[in-house]
């Protein structure tokens, strides 16, 4: 590296991120509020001669290889350099030389925080700043393109929640439906707490389970009631609707409903000229009651943490992502940061810290 010289060499930083609101919500077309932390994937890369990727993943001990005129004809599951490749060159970005590559990150691996989705980011990233496209290289783009990557590609479950957190960065609220769209929200969140549970998070199966039962719920709905529509659904409405639903597939249609006013109540709060933490937290709660008790997400192990966390003066706390495991945030009075991390390890997390907003994927 070294020997390099630095105007070749490409450095690509981006984060991981946090969901604040709307778990399991972007798959239904609903919105969510997440924000992009100070936890990271650097990408490091410089040509070489061999007409090759030469992938370096120090922290989980693989190296890869890779021609950089393979067509990818097929995909092997989660293989997101290749499905990343496949993505670019659709908007005419071919690689034309060798680069060496390395990952290295401090995000946690299936711990809830989007270590992939920083990877599969970056390398997009990377991509279009070594071999260009015919197009501005925004932040967005760069998301849209990574989402495409690791979830169109591969026929994933999921929506666009974690590559537009890492690659917008800040605090982001994200509609997710037929008609995208996305925003900053400009402010600061102070005292969050992230907790790690050590159990891996269960994704793929676990999301398309539960996405599949939702819709099959929502679907019975539409089918039934003409004027039925989920965005403007709210709970003073849900139960007229339950005549619908097979009885075991209500739950789900409940979740749904509420966890969407959740986030619209999230919304507003955050939006409000000056923050209340106290109104944030008690949302978050609520929110991982609905995840917890309905969609039954977590394990003993986050239940004890959360609990931990309330019981040290958190003023809310909730799972983070797909769920099965993870990790879980907290949001903590000023100055009493440390105080609830460590009772979260006192009740088993594996590790526990503080972080704040971050900004999006850059160039270093």
């Amino acid at each position: 590296m070294s020997l390099q010289k630095e105007s070749e060499i490409i450095t690509i930083v981006s984060p991981g991120r946090v969901c604040l609101f709307g778990d399991h919500q972007d798959y239904l077309g609903l919105p969510v509020i997440a924000c992009a932390i100070n936890k990271h994937i650097t990408l490091t890369a410089y040509p070489n001669t061999n007409e090759t990727f030469v992938i370096d993943m120090p922290d989980i001990d693989v190296t890869r290889t890779i021609n950089i005129h393979d067509s990818f004809t097929t995909l092997a599951p989660r293989d997101y350099f290749a499905s990343g490749i496949r993505a670019v060159k659709k908007y005419g970005c071919f690689p034309n030389r060798g680069f060496n590559l390395s990952f290295k990150g401090n995000i946690p691996i299936n711990a809830g925080l989007s270590s992939s989705s920083a990877m599969v980011v970056s390398w997009i990233h990377f991509l279009f700043k070594a071999y260009g496209v015919d197009r501005e290289i925004t932040s967005d783009f760069i998301a849209q393109v990574a989402y495409e990557a690791e979830v169109l590609e591969h026929a994933s479950p999921g929506g666009k929640m974690d590559q537009y957190t890492i690659g917008i960065g800040d605090i982001i609220f994200i509609e997710t439906g037929d008609h995208f769209s996305y925003r900053k929200i400009p402010v600061t969140i102070n005292g969050l707490v992230v907790g790690e549970s050590g159990i891996p998070k269960e994704t793929i199966g676990l999301l398309g389970n539960l996405q599949e039962r939702t819709w099959d719920a929502i679907n019975h709905v539409a089918r039934k009631a003409s004027d039925f529509n989920l965005h403007k659904a709210t709970l003073e409405n849900v139960e007229q609707y339950y005549q619908y639903i097979p009885e075991n597939l209500q739950p789900l249609f409940y979740a749904a409903i509420k966890n969407h006013t959740i986030t619209q109540q999230a919304l507003s709060s955050l939006e409000k000229p000056i923050l209340n933490p106290q109104e944030i937290g008690t949302l978050m709660t609520a929110h991982h009651d609905v995840l917890k008790n309905i969609l039954k997400i977590t394990v003993p192990v986050i239940d004890q943490m959360i609990e931990a966390a309330l019981n040290a003066g958190a003023y809310g706390a909730k799972i983070v992502g797909s769920g099965g495991g993870g990790s879980i945030v907290a949001l903590a009075p000023s100055g009493k940061e440390e105080h609830i991390a460590s009772a979260m390890r006192d009740a088993g997390a594996k590790s526990a810290y503080s972080v704040t907003i971050e900004k999006g994927t850059h160039e270093q």
